[in-house]
């Protein structure tokens, strides 16, 4: 059985997407794989013809291979792929429609607003209050975001995430402990805590700031890392998220838990959360590559 590794694309994660992407190949190669890496932009489909992969090992990041339309090429073609499908990715990559969804099922998620080009904002300002985040709708890796502390900031911030989309999130600063949640095979794993530098897990602190740290397990009580577990498990589900994903979560000073959106295709780098998640329960980088492909495999058959 060969399996493609898809990564590059032609999103702005595409350089992450690399790094995953070999990652991945290396590990499979180790295990004595079957292997190809495609590096691929939006010519997916003469990749998949011309290499005849059996199963697909997704590493695409932002738009193109995590909102569902790599996975919907691949469900035409009838070839498996690794984690949710495409209605799933679809939802979760949009950052408007993932609160929509974590309103209607009650997921606490901090408080929101929705902006287009030109829309007036002051009051959308005034109920949220300072600090605030802007984020794009639909960019990863923290591309786009910024976290406004004073008024006359706002407007560089709408400016930098409207390079990336016609709408943008305007999001409630929750001040507190940044969390993140594995799911594999649809089951929680250990929680980890982020603890950035500057107190803000941007693009930055996630790819090249030596002095950020992950503390796995997180240190919190087992009443909160239950509550925690148990929430980004239900975001995933109520997404339509299958076999893994990664859930962030932010914890304020009373203990009050804010579901900030799931990932559907984690990192899979060096740096990554997932594996290191995965590696708290035994579970080694190589050997979670291999379960994500026999995932797969059995998605196929269901």
């Amino acid at each position: 059985m060969r399996v493609g590794v898809l990564a590059g694309g032609p999103s702005n994660e595409r350089e992450i997407s690399l790094r995953s992407g070999k990652a991945v190949y290396n590990a499979l190669v180790q295990e004595g794989v079957d292997a190809v890496f495609l590096d691929v932009y939006d010519d997916i489909g003469n990749a998949l013809k011309d290499d005849r992969i059996d199963v697909a090992f997704i590493a695409l990041h932002g738009r193109f291979g995590e909102d569902g339309t790599v996975q919907k090429m691949l469900e035409d073609a009838n070839i498996p792929y690794t984690g949710s499908d495409s209605a799933a990715s679809s939802v979760a990559l949009d950052k408007i429609a993932s609160k929509r969804i974590f309103e209607k099922y009650n997921i606490p998620t901090p408080r929101y607003a929705v902006l287009g080009k030109g829309d007036p904002y002051e009051k959308e300002v005034l109920r949220l209050g300072f600090p605030i985040v802007v984020k794009p709708q639909f960019e990863g890796s923290s591309i786009g975001l910024s976290v406004v502390r004073e008024a006359k900031d706002l407007e560089q911030a709408l400016s930098t995430a409207f390079e990336y989309g016609t709408k943008v999130l305007l999001e409630e600063y929750i001040n507190g402990r940044e969390l993140t949640v594995g799911i594999l095979d649809d089951k929680p794993l250990p929680v980890i805590e982020i603890v950035p530098k500057d107190h803000v897990y941007d693009y930055k602190a996630k790819y090249s700031d030596p002095q950020t740290q992950y503390l796995v397990p997180a240190p919190i009580d087992e009443d909160t890392a239950r509550r925690v577990m148990a929430l980004g498990l239900d975001a995933h589900k109520r997404l339509g998220c299958r076999s893994f994903s990664r859930v962030d979560i932010m914890m304020n000073s009373k203990g009050e838990i804010f579901v900030l959106e799931v990932n559907t295709i984690p990192g899979m780098t060096e740096r990554s959360l997932l594996p290191k998640a995965a590696g708290a329960i035994g579970l080694s980088f190589n050997k979670l590559c291999i379960k994500l492909i026999d995932n797969a495999l059995k998605n196929l058959k269901r």
